[in-house]
């Protein structure tokens, strides 16, 4: 079969292209932001397309000729980058449209487990209204409803369970009352495999979740276990605590960070995650994998750990290098501006020069500690560090070699920032 997959690279989408892949279909993969995918996955037709852009009549052109459709794309919450009413309603409605004009009768929806009126989250509210709107079409069209989704690999939602599961000492949670059921994206993916066959009966709507009801507090210490961790104690924490978090997540949204502590993650966590556990075998005949199932055919390595230790470490060494350089900036040039220009002046240099190179590198200082603040300008200011870092050496030492011996260290100094610098940007990467 050729088989069009939305939202074909994220965590769910790239599973469900890995499972068809191997099941031998044509695949041709959709996203806003495809060259990583492109490299990862060459045997996917990748096409760049957006849910909230793309026309009816260019999602038609792109579906002429394949047999099923499969939209794997949503988003958390809205933000700069993110429109839930685009993607999850208006994008879905261009886009069973374009099946209607391209005579593909079969698509594929992901939803989620729990969307229900009364939800009062734009994320509920938008989904539930594709679902409404797809259940009016004249499609033979399968919604499935994952619960909370969990991986081999770590992104969003599920990064943030292993770094709290390997949190130091103690592990805190929020709501660890709050009850989910979960679902392995194998699992999910085997579902689509089913869904996007022709004999498989359409028009339903099938929930994709375990039976198995987990506390957050039974879920995050099983993660810890897998991990191999010594056993911590649950710490709660306050739900003022929590919100104030996700408000500065919110926040963060605005400069490019996607973090899933966001406000709608954490409501999302009170009011549980449920659903009809025996909906898969019913209408799809899967048996879904328990939490300890799953676990246990994903044996946790060194790299898992590593992963989850430096989990809540990469916005702190994010944060801590952005203070470091913006305040040594501003600090050469309300402070110790004199000092600064004198060392250079004791070398040889004049005096215009020496202030006149004191200002420079203190501008670009406090350039570099604000634009790793924006997600789109981390990796070169990160850059920049390292190549500022190696100039200072270099020139430090050139003009005057006895700042090594500085009680001070101020060439010392920036030996490890820099290297701080370059473990950033090995752990920059979102997906």
């Amino acid at each position: 079969m050729r088989i069009v997959v939305v939202g074909a690279y994220g965590l769910i989408g790239s599973y469900v292209t890995a499972r068809l892949l191997v099941d031998g279909h044509d695949l041709v993969g959709a996203g806003r932001d495809i060259g990583a995918a492109r490299r990862r996955a060459p045997e996917v037709s990748w096409v760049e397309a957006d849910l909230r852009t793309t026309s009816v009549e260019a999602w038609a052109a792109l579906l002429r000729g394949a047999d099923a459709l499969v939209n794997c794309a949503g988003a958390l919450q809205d933000s700069p980058r993110d429109d839930l009413h685009a993607v999850h309603l208006e994008g879905v409605r261009r886009l069973a449209a374009a099946c209607r004009i391209a005579g593909v009768r079969r698509l594929v929806h992901l939803s989620a487990a729990g969307v229900a009126a009364g939800r009062g989250t734009a994320f509920n509210q938008t989904k539930l209204a594709a679902e409404v709107l797809l259940a009016g079409e004249d499609l033979d069209w399968i919604i499935l409803r994952p619960g909370l989704v969990l991986a081999p690999a770590a992104y969003g939602g599920t990064a943030l369970l292993r770094g709290l599961a390997a949190f130091p000492y103690v592990v805190p949670a929020v709501y660890p009352a709050s009850v989910v059921q979960v679902v392995s994206v194998e699992d999910v993916a085997a579902a689509v495999e089913r869904a996007v066959a022709p004999a498989t009966p359409a028009r339903v709507s099938v929930d994709l979740l375990h039976g198995e009801v987990l506390t957050f507090e039974a879920m995050v210490l099983e993660l810890r276990r897998w991990l191999g961790l010594a056993p911590a104690r649950l710490v709660p924490l306050p739900a003022v605590l929590a919100r104030a978090a996700a408000r500065l997540s919110d926040g963060l949204a605005y400069l490019g960070w996607r973090s899933p502590m966001r406000s709608a993650a954490l409501e999302q966590l009170r009011l549980g995650i449920q659903g009809d556990a025996g909906a898969a075998g019913h209408h799809l005949g899967l048996t879904l994998r328990s939490l300890r199932q799953m676990l246990n055919g994903w044996p946790a390595g060194v790299q898992e750990r590593w992963f989850a230790k430096a989990y809540f470490l990469k916005p702190a060494i994010l944060a801590a290098l952005g203070l470091f350089w913006f305040l040594s900036g501003l600090i050469s040039l309300a402070v110790a501006f004199p000092e600064a220009a004198s060392v250079l002046t004791l070398a040889g240099v004049s005096p215009p020069l020496a202030k006149g190179a004191v200002i420079v590198g203190a501008a670009v200082d406090m350039a570099l500690g604000l634009a790793v603040a924006v997600r789109r300008w981390a990796r070169p200011a990160l850059q920049g560090m390292l190549l500022v870092s190696a100039a200072y050496l270099l020139g430090g030492t050139l003009v005057q070699p006895g700042l090594w011996l500085d009680p001070l260290g101020p060439l010392l100094k920036i030996v490890p920032a820099a290297l701080l610098a370059a473990a950033a940007l090995a752990l920059l990467d979102e997906r």
